[in-house]
């Protein structure tokens, strides 16, 4: 279960808790046609899939991350694109009368340079990226929770970084630039499988967004061109902005 607390910025927190029957979770059978769907939508925009990250032991659900190579011919564009299923498989537990998405999977992209094959490949320093997929896929199951557009998740609390040299400590949630604005959703059978991408933040991004809000955070990011391509070099935009004394 999720413990409510509202922030100074207005931002709501979830302090999650395991609930009693969490110890021994079923798995919810696997829905192809939702899979199929969310693989056609961001192959229309990214590229088709070429492997995946199979989950050798689940609970709740079973989330498998696809992996689309880069595309040579988009030149410095080039990029790999992740995408989550499984996490459709179940809807999310929203507040009562709360008109918000309740299915979802979630997509990044990186940089054409990351290590994705091999040994090496199992390294923190590259694999963090598709833990926390994998993380963020099931959490809404495994604490009867949401995840949807400002939601932000600490690594730990406090927050610290993915891994050493990091300078990453959370992610916000937010709508996939890759994608256009009239095509985030993948329709199947009663389902509308809503598009999200986790943008990692700094700390003190971490700590605007709780003092100020998302809107805040958000125009912030928009101004420096952040997108849904990962940049382990990219500064802070929390000073951005800052008013003079």
């Amino acid at each position: 279960m999720s413990k409510h607390e509202v922030s100074r910025g207005g931002s709501e927190i979830l302090r999650h808790q395991t609930s009693d029957d969490a110890a021994a979770p079923g798995v919810a059978p696997t829905d192809e046609a939702a899979a199929s769907a969310v693989a056609a939508l961001v192959e229309r925009h990214c590229g088709k899939a070429e492997t995946v990250f199979h989950e050798l032991v689940s609970a709740f659900v079973h989330i498998d991350v696809h992996v689309v190579p880069p595309d040579p011919a988009a030149g410095d564009d080039a990029a790999w694109t992740l995408f989550t299923t499984g996490m459709s498989d179940l809807p999310m537990t929203l507040p009562d009368d709360l008109p918000a998405p309740r299915f979802a999977e979630l997509m990044l992209r990186l940089p054409a340079s990351w290590t994705l094959a091999g040994e090496a490949a199992s390294e923190e320093r590259w694999y963090w990226p598709v833990r926390w997929l994998k993380l963020l896929a099931r959490l809404p199951h495994e604490y009867r929770t949401w995840l949807g557009d400002g939601h932000t998740i600490p690594n730990g609390d406090p927050p610290r970084p993915f891994h050493d040299g990091c300078p990453f400590v959370g992610v916000v949630i937010g709508l996939p630039t890759s994608l256009p604005d009239d095509d985030e959703v993948a329709r199947t059978g009663d389902k509308d499988i809503h598009l999200y991408t986790p943008y990692p933040l700094h700390a003190d991004e971490l700590g605007l967004k709780l003092e100020q809000g998302w809107s805040v955070l958000a125009e912030r990011l928009g101004a420096a061109d952040v997108t849904d391509l990962i940049d382990v070099t990219r500064p802070s935009v929390a000073g951005r902005g800052r008013r003079r004394r």
